[in-house]
């Protein structure tokens, strides 16, 4: 027989539930298309985040250096579609860009495995 939910148990379990919605503002589709898990991010240079809400500000400084959509959302421990519509939002405003690859390095979805095992 399962234990009821304590009032702690259940806060947590609703912030679980409403938090991505807030995030995102109630979007569920990203203003740039074509952002897959594999896509790397990069912040532009001399960008400044002090504008930035606290999870665009977040993506910025992760994204110093190319990082995946995957590994943003481990990062910020949020579901990717979260993480998709974020990362569009500061596309769209020119904060990051979107750096394009031919191919994937063995090393780059080694990572990106190891990001998805950590979620």
């Amino acid at each position: 027989m399962n234990a009821p939910m304590n009032a702690d148990a259940y806060d947590a379990a609703e912030d679980m539930v409403i938090r991505p919605f807030l995030l995102t503002g109630g979007r569920t589709r990203p203003v740039q298309d074509g952002l897959r898990v594999e896509t790397l991010i990069h912040a532009r240079d001399r960008i400044t985040s002090a504008g930035l809400r606290f999870e665009h500000r977040q993506i910025v400084q992760l994204c110093r250096e190319p990082t995946s959509l995957a590994e943003i959302s481990a990062a910020l421990k949020v579901p990717f579609g979260v993480a998709r519509v974020l990362v569009s939002d500061l596309v769209a405003d020119g904060s990051v860009v979107v750096t394009q690859r031919e191919e994937l390095s063995i090393q780059l979805i080694e990572r990106i495995r190891d990001r998805v095992r950590a979620l």
